[in-house]
């Protein structure tokens, strides 16, 4: 199947993006400009990995260019990881967690693939695999990471409780790890129950219009398909205790989140106004004091 595809094709695709633009500034929903950066960025990157991907996809190209290329997808992924949880702090999952949780389901996402003999272990099969689960375990890991962070926070008062009734760190925020995990997932979960109802898979579609037979792309949609949503829970329930992990101190106890100050801190705004008032009422009580001392 031959494409003839130029960037006024690419252009017309953008009317949607301007949409999201115009009605970001109508409504200031403040992210026109993550949305023309984002946009900016997904041309440079995919212009610069499909010329690299020329070289690397070639029938005649040499299978351990396309190793390589795996290899920076899983660092890149790791890295992206990290950054983007960088405002968990000292939450942040560990290097070392991020890895683990990103190369067991890759390892055995291609193992399964190739070592069953799905797919041919070749270049024009190997990177978009790879990529394939990679992008659908990113972004969940990410918001996995943020909505453990968020629930320590705002599950406070749950968490003390649980903690002076004799639990430890682990054991008190179990809660908020199962309600973080099942968040991440649903989004995932709710994906695969309506392929071929609403959606339709990219690797399948993309078979069938090279040629292939139906049955057999279906076939092995499905295998992608709960590859990755086996990938995706692993990588999520691996984030998520890593973070819930650096948030348990050693001695047993849950470590504050650094924008949850604890309500009786007199850090906390309220109570920073609160004394201020105590303080203002003391300094007039004394004042009048000594006026009627003084008649």
């Amino acid at each position: 199947m031959e494409l003839d595809l130029g960037w006024l094709n690419v252009g017309a695709s953008l009317t949607l993006v301007a949409a999201v633009v115009l009605l970001s500034v109508w409504l200031r929903l403040g992210v026109a400009r993550g949305v023309v950066i984002a946009a900016a960025r997904a041309t440079a990157q995919l212009a610069v990995v499909g010329g690299v991907l020329i070289v690397v996809l070639q029938p005649e190209a040499a299978l351990a260019w396309s190793w390589l290329w795996v290899v920076a997808m899983v660092g890149l992924a790791t890295g992206v990881v990290r950054r983007r949880t960088q405002r968990l702090g000292p939450f942040r999952p560990s290097i070392a967690s991020i890895a683990f949780a990103v190369v067991v389901p890759l390892a055995i996402c291609l193992a399964v693939t190739f070592g069953l003999g799905v797919f041919d272990l070749a270049p024009t099969a190997l990177v978009p695999v790879a990529g394939i689960l990679l992008g659908n375990s990113l972004p969940t890991a990410v918001a996995a990471a943020s909505r453990i962070e968020e629930l320590l926070a705002d599950e406070r008062g749950q968490i003390d409780a649980m903690l002076a009734l004799g639990f430890d760190g682990s054991s008190a925020i179990r809660p908020q790890v199962r309600k973080a995990i099942r968040a991440a997932l649903i989004p995932q979960v709710e994906r695969t129950s309506v392929v071929g109802l609403v959606a339709l898979p990219g690797a399948m579609t993309g078979m069938i219009l090279a040629g292939a037979d139906p049955l057999d792309a279906v076939l092995a949609q499905l295998i992608v398909m709960f590859l990755i949503l086996g990938g995706v829970a692993f990588t999520v329930t691996v984030v998520v205790l890593g973070t819930a992990h650096r948030a348990t101190t050693t001695d047993g106890r849950v470590a504050r989140p650094l924008h949850a100050p604890p309500p009786d801190s007199p850090f906390s705004r309220p109570r920073v106004r609160q004394f201020g008032r105590v303080r203002r009422w003391r300094r007039s009580a004394t004042a009048g004091a000594g006026r009627n001392g003084g008649r």
